[in-house]
């Protein structure tokens, strides 16, 4: 199955660490893809610009408004992701836990629907609660 493993962290917080571990986390970052990549468990994934770069866009009675900078506010931006193959739910997250950013962030994840297939239908809302 697939997931989205989207990694967030505070990109202030990634400043004050400084050049000398920015670079070593991206190395950490491209090893690491590789590795999965080579696995067959990595089908896509990249690194976002800063949230300042950001632009939202909405629809509102048929007019498009756009914004400047991210959908909300947040401690921690959006900063990349993973797009992998897993047999299930605890493995995706034994995968995530190993995603170098999940050091200083979060990772969520997400099950990808297939919109062409059986599975297109959503996990009704209600069902989604009972998540214990």
């Amino acid at each position: 199955m697939k997931y989205l493993c989207l990694v967030y962290y505070s990109e202030a917080a990634m400043q004050e660490r400084g050049d000398d571990h920015w670079q070593s986390l991206n190395g950490e970052c491209s090893a690491f893809g590789e590795g999965l990549r080579e696995s067959g468990q990595m089908l896509d994934g990249s690194a976002l610009q800063p949230v300042s770069t950001a632009t939202t866009v909405r629809v509102r009675d048929s007019q498009v408004h756009v914004t400047d900078g991210p959908f909300a506010e947040t401690k921690e931006q959006l900063a990349g992701f993973y797009l992998i193959e897993a047999g299930d739910l605890n493995d995706a997250i034994r995968i995530a836990g190993r995603i170098p950013p999940a050091r200083y962030g979060s990772i969520e994840i997400r099950p990808v629907r297939d919109i062409h297939g059986e599975s297109s239908r959503a996990v009704p809302y209600a069902e989604s609660l009972n998540k214990d």
